[in-house]
Protein backbone atom coordinates (compact mmCIF):
# COMPACT_ATOMS: atom_id res chain seq x y z
CA UNK A 1 0.00 0.00 0.00
CA UNK A 2 3.08 2.52 0.94
CA UNK A 3 4.28 1.61 -2.70
CA UNK A 4 1.47 2.35 -4.52
CA UNK A 5 1.11 5.62 -2.83
CA UNK A 6 4.76 6.26 -3.04
CA UNK A 7 4.46 6.02 -6.67
CA UNK A 8 0.91 7.79 -7.06
CA UNK A 9 2.73 10.74 -5.47
CA UNK A 10 5.80 10.17 -7.94
CA UNK A 11 3.10 10.34 -10.88
CA UNK A 12 1.97 13.25 -9.63
CA UNK A 13 4.67 15.62 -9.45
CA UNK A 14 5.91 14.45 -12.90
CA UNK A 15 2.43 15.71 -13.37
CA UNK A 16 3.43 18.85 -12.27
CA UNK A 17 6.98 19.42 -13.45
CA UNK A 18 5.55 18.73 -16.93
CA UNK A 19 2.57 21.89 -16.72
CA UNK A 20 5.49 23.91 -15.01
CA UNK A 21 7.64 23.41 -17.76
CA UNK A 22 5.32 24.08 -20.13
CA UNK A 23 4.10 27.37 -18.52
CA UNK A 24 7.85 28.36 -18.46
CA UNK A 25 8.08 27.85 -22.14
CA UNK A 26 4.80 29.25 -23.05
CA UNK A 27 5.81 32.39 -20.92
CA UNK A 28 9.32 32.10 -22.90
CA UNK A 29 7.94 32.48 -26.31
CA UNK A 30 5.57 35.22 -25.47
CA UNK A 31 8.42 37.74 -23.85
CA UNK A 32 10.25 36.81 -27.12
CA UNK A 33 7.82 37.60 -29.14
CA UNK A 34 6.78 40.60 -27.22
CA UNK A 35 10.68 41.71 -27.52
CA UNK A 36 10.54 41.18 -31.25
CA UNK A 37 7.68 43.42 -31.96
CA UNK A 38 9.33 45.75 -29.68
CA UNK A 39 12.44 45.83 -31.54
CA UNK A 40 11.31 45.32 -35.04
CA UNK A 41 10.32 48.43 -36.73
CA UNK A 42 7.26 48.47 -38.34
CA UNK A 43 7.40 48.19 -42.26
CA UNK A 44 5.03 51.58 -42.72
CA UNK A 45 6.46 53.03 -45.95
CA UNK A 46 4.48 54.21 -48.98
CA UNK A 47 4.59 52.09 -52.27
CA UNK A 48 2.86 53.83 -55.25
CA UNK A 49 2.90 50.72 -57.35
CA UNK A 50 0.03 48.22 -58.23
CA UNK A 51 0.91 44.38 -56.50
CA UNK A 52 1.24 42.93 -60.07
CA UNK A 53 4.16 45.84 -60.75
CA UNK A 54 5.97 44.89 -57.61
CA UNK A 55 5.79 41.31 -58.27
CA UNK A 56 7.81 41.59 -61.70
CA UNK A 57 10.84 41.25 -61.05
CA UNK A 58 13.73 43.37 -62.45
CA UNK A 59 16.29 40.74 -64.04
CA UNK A 60 19.93 41.18 -62.19
CA UNK A 61 21.43 41.81 -65.69
CA UNK A 62 19.69 45.52 -66.38
CA UNK A 63 22.11 48.36 -65.37
CA UNK A 64 20.56 51.52 -63.81
CA UNK A 65 19.28 54.40 -65.41
CA UNK A 66 22.05 56.79 -66.38
CA UNK A 67 19.56 59.68 -66.48
CA UNK A 68 18.39 61.83 -63.32
CA UNK A 69 15.40 64.16 -62.46
CA UNK A 70 15.62 66.40 -59.39
CA UNK A 71 12.41 67.81 -60.04
CA UNK A 72 13.87 70.97 -61.61
CA UNK A 73 14.39 69.23 -65.23
CA UNK A 74 11.90 69.58 -68.64
CA UNK A 75 9.91 66.20 -68.29
CA UNK A 76 9.66 65.99 -71.56
CA UNK A 77 13.50 65.64 -72.04
CA UNK A 78 13.80 63.29 -69.02
CA UNK A 79 11.12 60.96 -70.45
CA UNK A 80 12.94 61.29 -73.98
CA UNK A 81 15.97 60.27 -72.38
CA UNK A 82 14.26 57.59 -70.55
CA UNK A 83 13.23 56.09 -73.55
CA UNK A 84 16.20 56.15 -75.22
CA UNK A 85 18.31 54.39 -72.85
CA UNK A 86 15.13 51.53 -72.48
CA UNK A 87 15.17 51.11 -76.05
CA UNK A 88 18.46 48.99 -75.64
CA UNK A 89 17.80 47.31 -72.84
CA UNK A 90 14.21 46.28 -73.69
CA UNK A 91 11.73 45.28 -70.48
CA UNK A 92 8.07 44.83 -69.71
CA UNK A 93 6.14 48.00 -68.68
CA UNK A 94 6.39 46.98 -64.73
CA UNK A 95 10.65 46.94 -65.19
CA UNK A 96 10.08 50.54 -67.07
CA UNK A 97 8.26 51.65 -63.99
CA UNK A 98 10.25 50.22 -61.61
CA UNK A 99 13.46 51.77 -63.67
CA UNK A 100 11.76 55.16 -64.12
CA UNK A 101 11.38 55.26 -60.04
CA UNK A 102 15.14 54.77 -59.78
CA UNK A 103 15.64 57.74 -62.26
CA UNK A 104 13.86 60.19 -59.45
CA UNK A 105 15.96 62.02 -56.62
CA UNK A 106 15.43 64.60 -54.26
CA UNK A 107 12.03 66.70 -54.56
CA UNK A 108 11.01 64.01 -57.18
CA UNK A 109 10.93 61.28 -55.34
CA UNK A 110 9.32 62.77 -52.39
CA UNK A 111 6.40 63.29 -55.01
CA UNK A 112 6.72 60.14 -55.92
CA UNK A 113 6.42 58.69 -52.85
CA UNK A 114 3.43 60.96 -52.10
CA UNK A 115 1.28 58.90 -54.59
CA UNK A 116 -1.54 57.01 -52.85
CA UNK A 117 -0.72 53.31 -52.10
CA UNK A 118 -1.05 50.95 -55.07
CA UNK A 119 -2.17 53.87 -57.27
CA UNK A 120 0.02 53.32 -60.30
CA UNK A 121 -0.53 50.55 -62.43
CA UNK A 122 1.05 50.59 -65.61
CA UNK A 123 3.91 53.05 -67.03
CA UNK A 124 2.02 54.95 -69.13
CA UNK A 125 -0.21 55.90 -66.38
CA UNK A 126 3.10 57.09 -64.34
CA UNK A 127 4.35 59.12 -67.74
CA UNK A 128 0.96 60.87 -67.57
CA UNK A 129 1.13 61.72 -64.28
CA UNK A 130 5.01 62.35 -64.47
CA UNK A 131 4.06 65.34 -67.11
CA UNK A 132 1.39 66.79 -65.04
CA UNK A 133 3.34 67.44 -62.16
CA UNK A 134 6.24 68.90 -64.26
CA UNK A 135 4.43 70.89 -66.72
CA UNK A 136 5.57 74.13 -65.86
CA UNK A 137 9.22 73.22 -66.26
CA UNK A 138 8.25 72.11 -69.83
CA UNK A 139 10.38 74.24 -72.37
CA UNK A 140 8.28 76.36 -74.92
CA UNK A 141 7.76 74.86 -78.56
CA UNK A 142 10.77 75.78 -80.69
CA UNK A 143 10.05 77.75 -83.35
CA UNK A 144 11.74 79.09 -86.79
CA UNK A 145 12.62 81.93 -84.94
CA UNK A 146 14.78 80.19 -83.16
CA UNK A 147 17.15 79.91 -85.81
CA UNK A 148 18.55 83.63 -85.34
CA UNK A 149 19.82 82.86 -81.58
CA UNK A 150 22.47 80.76 -82.97
CA UNK A 151 25.51 83.02 -84.03
CA UNK A 152 28.73 81.86 -84.72
CA UNK A 153 31.33 82.47 -81.92
CA UNK A 154 34.68 84.55 -82.42
CA UNK A 155 37.35 81.52 -83.22
CA UNK A 156 35.02 79.51 -84.06
CA UNK A 157 35.18 77.41 -87.45
CA UNK A 158 32.88 77.03 -90.07
CA UNK A 159 32.47 73.38 -89.65
CA UNK A 160 31.62 73.85 -85.92
CA UNK A 161 29.24 76.59 -86.79
CA UNK A 162 27.26 74.22 -89.27
CA UNK A 163 27.38 71.48 -87.09
CA UNK A 164 26.01 73.57 -84.12
CA UNK A 165 23.40 75.60 -86.72
CA UNK A 166 22.04 71.89 -88.03
CA UNK A 167 21.45 70.43 -84.79
CA UNK A 168 18.94 73.89 -83.99
CA UNK A 169 17.42 72.66 -87.57
CA UNK A 170 16.72 68.89 -86.42
CA UNK A 171 15.30 70.42 -83.21
CA UNK A 172 12.79 73.02 -85.17
CA UNK A 173 12.18 70.66 -87.51
CA UNK A 174 10.84 73.04 -90.23
CA UNK A 175 10.82 73.28 -93.73
CA UNK A 176 10.76 76.64 -93.85
CA UNK A 177 14.00 76.95 -96.07
CA UNK A 178 13.60 80.48 -96.63
CA UNK A 179 13.73 81.80 -92.87
CA UNK A 180 16.53 78.83 -92.14
CA UNK A 181 19.06 80.46 -94.90
CA UNK A 182 18.47 84.17 -93.90
CA UNK A 183 18.86 83.05 -89.93
CA UNK A 184 22.32 81.31 -91.45
CA UNK A 185 23.51 84.08 -93.01
CA UNK A 186 22.52 86.81 -90.52
CA UNK A 187 24.77 84.61 -87.95
CA UNK A 188 27.82 83.31 -89.61
CA UNK A 189 30.53 85.73 -89.00
CA UNK A 190 32.01 87.90 -92.09
CA UNK A 191 34.42 85.72 -93.85
CA UNK A 192 35.27 84.47 -97.35
CA UNK A 193 32.24 81.86 -97.77
CA UNK A 194 29.46 83.98 -96.37
CA UNK A 195 30.95 86.39 -98.84
CA UNK A 196 30.05 83.65 -101.35
CA UNK A 197 26.40 83.11 -100.16
CA UNK A 198 25.61 86.70 -100.94
CA UNK A 199 27.00 86.31 -104.16
CA UNK A 200 25.28 82.95 -105.32
CA UNK A 201 22.57 82.34 -103.15
CA UNK A 202 21.62 79.09 -101.75
CA UNK A 203 17.91 77.57 -102.27
CA UNK A 204 18.43 74.98 -99.31
CA UNK A 205 20.23 74.32 -95.92
CA UNK A 206 21.39 70.99 -97.83
CA UNK A 207 23.04 73.10 -100.55
CA UNK A 208 24.73 75.33 -97.67
CA UNK A 209 26.29 72.03 -96.16
CA UNK A 210 27.35 71.06 -99.48
CA UNK A 211 29.56 74.34 -100.08
CA UNK A 212 30.52 74.59 -96.90
CA UNK A 213 32.43 71.21 -96.85
CA UNK A 214 33.53 72.22 -100.32
CA UNK A 215 35.03 74.97 -98.79
CA UNK A 216 36.16 73.54 -96.28
CA UNK A 217 38.15 70.89 -98.23
CA UNK A 218 39.19 73.28 -100.60
CA UNK A 219 40.96 75.04 -97.45
CA UNK A 220 42.51 72.26 -96.37
CA UNK A 221 44.25 71.46 -99.45
CA UNK A 222 46.09 74.86 -99.54
CA UNK A 223 49.76 74.77 -98.81
CA UNK A 224 50.98 75.21 -95.77
CA UNK A 225 47.11 74.35 -93.62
Amino acid sequence: MDLAASQARNEELHRTNEELRRSLRNQAGNREAEEQECTTPPRDFPMPFSETIMDDVIPGTFVGQKATFTGMEDPEAHLTAFHTQMMLVGGSDAVRCKLFMSTLVGTAMHWFISLPDGHVTSFAQLSKLFREQYIANRAPPPNSYDYFDVRQYQGESLKEFINRFGAQVVKVNTKDETIMIHAFRKGICPVPFSESLIRSRPKTFTEIRRRAAAHIAAVLTVPGR
